[in-house]
């Protein structure tokens, strides 16, 4: 995406358990001008298999994996750095998004 209106950054490290419905969460957003870059932080679960799954099938998706596990504060510099976007959402990988919220924090 050229002009995205939001950078969605979600570090993740072994997040197996609910990344597929968080990022299932950002997918579904009835707000659909963003990108989403994820950065797996050296994970050693199914965590990158899963999101790798994602980005097959949604363009939106941008995957950093780090080779190690880096922590949550420079995997989102990482993150920040490549973001396109005007504003920046934050997500973590256990979070579940509301359907609406990108639209009602855009308003």
């Amino acid at each position: 995406m050229r002009n995205p209106k939001i950078s969605v950054l979600m570090p993740v490290y072994n997040g197996e358990k609910y990344i597929f419905y968080s990022i299932k969460s950002i997918l579904d957003q009835s707000y659909k001008n963003f990108e989403f870059l994820i950065a797996n932080d050296g994970s050693k679960d199914e965590t990158l298999k899963i999101i790798k799954e994602f980005k097959k099938k949604d363009k939106r998706i941008k995957i950093i994996n780090n080779n190690k596990n880096i922590g949550l504060t420079k995997s989102l510099n990482k993150l920040a750095k490549i973001a396109k976007g005007n504003f920046i959402a934050r997500m973590d990988a256990d979070d579940i998004s509301r359907p609406d919220r990108f639209e009602k924090q855009c308003a």
